[in-house]
């Protein structure tokens, strides 16, 4: 894909579906599960018009197993480096393997 071709895709896909794209080719998940709660956040920091600043992601992937807590955060924040630098405020995550989450008795 050629640069020009790289800004316009970036700005023509939502922010769900550009969350979803990179954790998707980051961590390969079994589960992926992204809730944009801008409009929960109106009027307060961070929230623009238009919203897409503030999102829930609840994430299932393999490459969680032997990653602590803590680690699984951090490289999920670095595969969202450039969209946390810009766009989105705030990000709840839930990262699991796929045994974790099935003993909490979900996908």
């Amino acid at each position: 894909m050629t640069a020009r071709a790289q800004r316009w895709w970036k700005y023509a896909m939502s922010m769900t579906d550009t969350i979803r794209r990179k954790l998707t080719e980051g961590f390969a998940p079994a589960a992926l599960d992204i809730e944009d709660e801008s409009s929960r956040h109106a009027g307060h920091a961070g929230s623009r018009p238009g919203g897409e600043t503030h999102f829930r992601v609840r994430i299932v992937s393999p490459a969680f197993e032997g990653v602590s807590r803590v680690e699984r955060q951090r490289r999920i924040y670095a595969a969202l480096a450039d969209e946390l630098k810009t766009r989105v405020h705030a990000l709840v995550l839930t990262a699991l393997t796929p045994a974790e989450a099935a003993s909490r008795g979900s996908r």
